[in-house]
């Protein structure tokens, strides 16, 4: 055989084993194995997050008590304010004093208070997402089970098409195999087409004549632009 001979035969069986894959991977059983994987490889990390939330607005709500706390005590000094109004001392002072502590306190309340809201609104959270993760859990592991009877369902052909390619690269230029299977890699397929219109079939870039005289006695040759082969039927 013709060195592109070869490769469409190839191209062939591979194209059979492609659409295997294209099965396998378009499959429901693959799409929710995949989905309840995904939602646990996050959920994970949102677990922390809001652990951390949580972290955190203990740590600003004990500040806050330490601080509420600090303040209520210094009422303690206007307790005997009626003796230092009856010894001459300057009501007015004690009144602004009085009044600036009863705001930080009320500010105070209000900042605990949005704290405690916050909390239960990350508590509501995290119990929501536990519950989903443990349902994720239960369908990662119903869906792997069937994910895998449907790969091993199909692994026997697969297994029969994948003997054969090795069976026909044994007579292409290695050096073309290599960029075919790159371009397989990249999922791009077909990658060997025929000239159309003296241009790549690919993506339609005008080929010079000079390349196309390669295009010889069975030859194919690399497109420059989008590196898929190319040949003259």
């Amino acid at each position: 055989m013709t060195e592109l001979e070869v490769l469409l035969q190839y191209q062939e069986v591979d194209g059979k084993l492609r659409g295997i894959e294209q099965k396998i991977s378009s499959s429901d059983e693959r799409k929710k194995y995949f989905s309840a994987k995904k939602f646990l490889e996050k959920a994970s990390e949102k677990l922390e997050i809001l652990d951390n939330k949580a972290v955190s607005l203990e740590r600003s709500a004990t500040a806050l008590t330490k601080k509420y706390i600090a303040l209520a005590k210094s009422l303690d000094e206007f307790a005997g304010l009626d003796d230092l109004v009856a010894q001459g001392a300057d009501i007015s002072f004690y009144k602004k004093q009085a009044l600036s502590v009863s705001e930080q306190l009320k500010g105070i309340k209000g900042e605990l208070s949005q704290i405690v809201s916050a909390v239960q609104a990350i508590q509501k959270e995290y119990a929501a997402l536990k519950q989903q993760t443990i349902t994720a859990q239960k369908q990662f592991k119903e869906y792997k089970v069937k994910y895998n009877e449907v790969k091993e369902g199909n692994a026997e052909e697969m297994a029969k098409l994948e003997k054969e390619l090795a069976k026909i690269e044994k007579g292409a230029d290695p050096q073309i195999m290599t960029k075919y299977k790159a371009k397989r890699r990249e999922k791009i397929f077909p990658i060997i087409g025929k000239l159309r219109d003296n241009r790549c079939p690919f993506c339609g870039m005008d080929l010079p004549i000079a390349l196309q005289s390669r295009l010889s006695d069975g030859k194919v040759i690399e497109c420059d632009s989008c590196h898929r082969f190319i040949y003259k039927g």
